[in-house]
């Protein structure tokens, strides 16, 4: 047999470590992609009410999912699809970025305490000050002026059916949805799609480049923090909108992470808890499957 030289020993040497380097690397990660599940299976078998959750991991394409195709209730993540269709109308050219508009209560015919409530009738503010108040606050009378400005119900549900999301649905202020509105109240969704929503505004394959950015960056200023936000490190940017009714918690988030970006959505349904209290079973819920998926997938020793 022909003897190898010293050269060609060392880099087959140096070839074997790299393969094996990758290989456990690999091992590890499948390992930590495949602990996921069974944890949140845990988390969502001792809940006392409905969940769907879906979790995908961005570099990876990992996907993870309990009832990800039910139809839940949206609360105040109603407000994404709002946001993209009036910024749809913006892109057109019909509503002007730069807008001021001028506030009357009679605006939106409804009683609420939120910012938006204590300004005078006849105040002016710009239109990006009410889309502020609408996605940072969640301020609902900003948001129906919103719903408004982008053409209602209607508009918003045709752009949602363009766009590829056909369980998601604006069900308030809009004809002929009356029914679903007694379901699920301001509008319906699935955990699949509304994750999708934010993938997509993220990849900048919503409405425009632009507009996508500037959607982002409202997405990215979130006052309510106390739930699935609280799980993740204040220093890592994250994209995510909150809703809340009595009998139905949720949270949408599209994390920045050190280890691999990755989007998730957990919506509740029929809670025995419908407190309002921080130890609320749907608050706790949210920020423990937070809490798993920085873990798994988001922090830099996750991806090591």
């Amino acid at each position: 047999m022909r003897s190898l030289s010293y050269g060609r020993v060392i880099i087959i040497l140096s070839l074997l470590l790299i393969v094996g380097g990758c290989s456990a690397s690999r091992t590890v990660l499948v390992e930590s992609e495949h602990a996921v599940k069974p944890e949140l299976d845990t988390l969502v078998s001792a809940f006392k009410g409905d969940v769907g959750v879906y979790a995908k991991n961005l570099r990876t394409g990992e996907e993870v999912e309990i009832n990800a195709d039910d139809l839940f209730p949206t609360a105040s993540m109603v407000k994404v699809p709002i946001l993209l269709t009036l910024f749809q109308k913006i892109q057109n050219g019909d509503i002007d970025y730069d807008s001021t508009f001028i506030w009357s209560s009679d605006l939106v015919n409804y009683t609420d305490d939120g910012i938006l409530s204590c300004f005078k009738d006849s105040s002016s503010i710009s239109l990006s000050k009410i889309i502020s108040l609408m996605i940072t606050y969640s301020d609902n009378l900003a948001s129906l002026w919103c719903q408004q400005l982008s053409g209602g119900g209607l508009e918003i549900n045709r752009w949602l059916d363009a766009n590829g999301f056909p369980q998601t649905r604006m069900n308030s202020r809009t004809p002929d949805r009356q029914d679903d509105w007694e379901i699920y109240g301001w509008g319906q969704t699935t955990p699949r799609e509304m994750a999708g929503l934010l993938q997509l505004i993220h990849e900048q394959k919503a409405v425009s480049p632009w507009a996508s950015e500037e959607m982002y960056r409202y997405l990215t200023r979130i006052y309510w923090d106390d739930e699935a936000l609280s799980s993740v490190p204040r220093t890592v940017q994250v994209a995510s909108k909150q809703g809340a009714v009595n009998a139905s918690r949720s949270e949408v988030l599209l994390v920045n992470a050190p280890g691999d970006d990755y989007v998730f959505c957990v919506i509740t349904n029929n809670q025995e808890d419908e407190s309002w209290e921080e130890n609320n079973a749907g608050f706790a819920l949210l920020r423990d499957i937070s809490a798993l998926l920085w873990n798994a997938w988001g922090s830099a020793s996750s991806t090591e």
